[in-house]
């Protein structure tokens, strides 16, 4: 089978995927071992997420991308929804008891993008690793247990049109390089 061509082949290259996942886990377990919730805080460059928020966005990319695999395995002609990365994000940082917005909005406080360390809300540097390692395992299995067939399953996507299983496989594996590049970065500084 020829690899699909994702946002995120360049990143992984002639990897195959499902390895690809074990060794970045691997990779992320490694890197961030130990790191303080100052260094979590960190970023790459300014004005971009801070490690803990890369963390986070993997995290909410392997659940997203992962259901859409089962469902379009459960669901005939799935069609998938397509979600903002930066609207996830700011849902994940709002504060509970909402301090410091305008007011509430459907009995959520108002979004709060700064720090957002853990005792302001959302999850802690450790929490989002944590999280996003469960995720990458549970994927992975998931993976690993397909056919050909299966991943072969159609389903398509209002952004990228007609895709498969196999896709969200190379785009999960290649997204989880592409950001462990940036969190190498904010190691390195």
């Amino acid at each position: 089978m020829t690899p699909p061509q994702t946002p995120y082949t360049k990143d992984l290259g002639e990897r195959e995927p499902i390895a690809a996942m074990r060794d970045t886990a691997d990779r992320y377990r490694r890197l961030l071992h130990g790191w303080t919730p100052a260094q979590f805080e960190r970023t790459y460059a300014p004005g971009k997420w801070t490690a803990r928020q890369i963390l986070i966005h993997l995290a909410q990319t392997e659940l997203a991308l992962g259901t859409r695999a089962r469902m379009a395995l459960a669901t005939p002609n799935y069609v998938a929804q397509a979600f903002n990365q930066d609207q996830w994000m700011e849902i994940e940082s709002r504060r509970p008891g909402g301090s410091g917005g305008s007011g509430k909005s459907g009995g959520l406080a108002t979004p709060k993008l700064e720090s957002g360390t853990a005792s302001e809300g959302g999850l802690s540097g450790t929490e989002a690793l944590d999280a996003l390692l469960a995720l990458i395992t549970m994927n992975r299995a998931f993976f690993q247990g397909l056919s050909t067939t299966d991943r072969a399953t159609t389903l398509s996507h209002p952004e990228y049109g007609a895709l498969t299983v196999d896709w969200i496989l190379h785009q999960l594996a290649g997204h989880q390089i592409h950001h462990l590049k940036q969190l190498d970065a904010i190691a390195s500084a």
